[in-house]
């Protein structure tokens, strides 16, 4: 079983990702740009996976992130990927991955300082 402290960085790793393939980049755009959205759900599902392989236990712990909807995201752009509302791929790239990548990150350095 992989630490947890790997989980989060492959969290953080891909919510850089997302911050540089969204850089520069205006919705219409990103709505017209089919390469872009493959590569920015992707990452999501990569965020998705490492967060449901994170034990229960350390998801308690840390309440202040939403790991139930994350991991409910990934399922979703899994197990039916035809129903992906790319508006909400926006949303969730240029909204909530920033603020989740600063709370993992925080959780990283406050646990696991020398990583």
């Amino acid at each position: 079983m992989r630490r947890e402290e790997l989980h989060l960085s492959d969290i953080v790793d891909a919510a850089d990702a997302i911050q540089r393939f969204m850089q520069g980049v205006r919705r219409e755009d990103f709505l017209g740009d089919e390469l872009r959205q493959s590569a920015v759900l992707q990452k999501l599902i990569v965020i998705g996976e490492a967060t449901a392989r994170l034990p229960k236990r350390f998801r308690n712990q840390h309440p202040a992130v939403e790991w139930l909807d994350i991991v409910g995201f990934r399922n979703i752009a899994i197990h039916e990927y035809f129903a992906v509302d790319w508006a909400i791929v926006w949303i969730s790239a240029t909204q909530d991955t920033p603020d989740l990548r600063q709370k993992v990150a925080k959780i990283l350095a406050d646990e696991y300082p020398s990583h």
